[in-house]
């Protein structure tokens, strides 16, 4: 429950983001290892492998949303994997932008889902048993919009998910 007390309040929040932003220069390397920090029981407890790519990237962006961001994409990684779970984080340059990459082994979203799972309170009818409220990636993504960047998907059924979060290089 702490996690969806969590998310209830960056929910109340974003929805006067303006006055919670402090974007400014960040290390990403520090914000994901807080992010691993922050999930480190969960990870242990699932027996999830994690593979972090060493990043030197900076970005322009709110560390306490990134964060938050990156923290949605670990528990739900956790939350939907299979057998022997790996979780891989890397980035690489497009354009202007830092990618950060999440991608894990897990269940996968059916490709008539993946657009819905960033909608507002939306929660599959295929995960069974599941606890949550339907709002960690609608935040994400409304989040990530609001400093200039994106997220975007790609899985398939039974081989994962791969979540890239744009993040804007320079101010």
């Amino acid at each position: 429950t702490n996690r969806f007390t969590e998310q209830a309040l960056y929910y109340a929040r974003s929805e006067h983001t303006e006055k919670d932003y402090s974007v400014r220069e960040m290390a990403l390397s520090q914000v994901v290892h807080q992010a691993i920090a922050d999930n480190k029981y969960l990870l242990l407890q699932s027996g999830m492998r994690l593979e972090v790519e060493e990043m030197q990237d900076t970005v322009y962006s709110d560390e306490k949303w990134v964060r938050f961001i990156l923290n949605q994409l670990i528990a739900n990684a956790v939350k939907y994997r299979m057998e022997q779970p790996v979780l891989r984080i890397s980035t690489h340059k497009r354009q202007d932008q830092v990618v950060l990459v999440v991608e894990d082994n897990g269940i996968g979203i059916a490709e008539e889902e993946q657009a819905a799972i960033f909608r507002r309170f939306y929660r599959s009818e295929r995960v069974n048993g599941m606890k949550g409220i339907g709002l960690g990636l609608y935040l994400a993504r409304e989040i990530i919009a609001r400093q200039g960047g994106y997220i975007s998907l790609k899985s398939e059924p039974g081989k994962g998910s791969l979540f890239q979060v744009f993040l804007a290089e320079k101010q």
